[in-house]
């Protein structure tokens, strides 16, 4: 990010930790990592990728189960739109 501080690193050797964001599924983060819940639980994986839920239908949150594979997210509402047009003419 442009406008982000820069971190320091140790030795110079470390670099960012990558997260990969999906609409339809848990964030991607490279790990290890270290998760605090809001109500200060600590999770922590070892795991060299770690997928953190974002949909909270996970059994085994904060940790992604796939659960949201089986829900579909829902559409924004549309304005309303007029009902169909009769074709003119119709008939045999």
């Amino acid at each position: 990010m442009p406008n982000a501080p820069e971190h320091p690193r140790r030795n110079g050797t470390e670099r960012p930790r990558r997260v990969v964001v999906d609409r339809e599924g848990p964030l991607l983060i490279e790990g290890p990592v270290e998760v605090v819940a809001e109500d200060g639980t600590v999770s922590v994986s070892d795991r060299f990728v770690v997928a953190v839920c974002t949909c909270r239908r996970s059994r085994t949150y904060p940790w992604c189960d796939t659960s949201h594979r089986g829900h579909r997210r829902r559409a924004r509402p549309q304005s309303p739109q007029s009902p169909p047009r009769e074709r003119e003419g119709g008939g045999a």
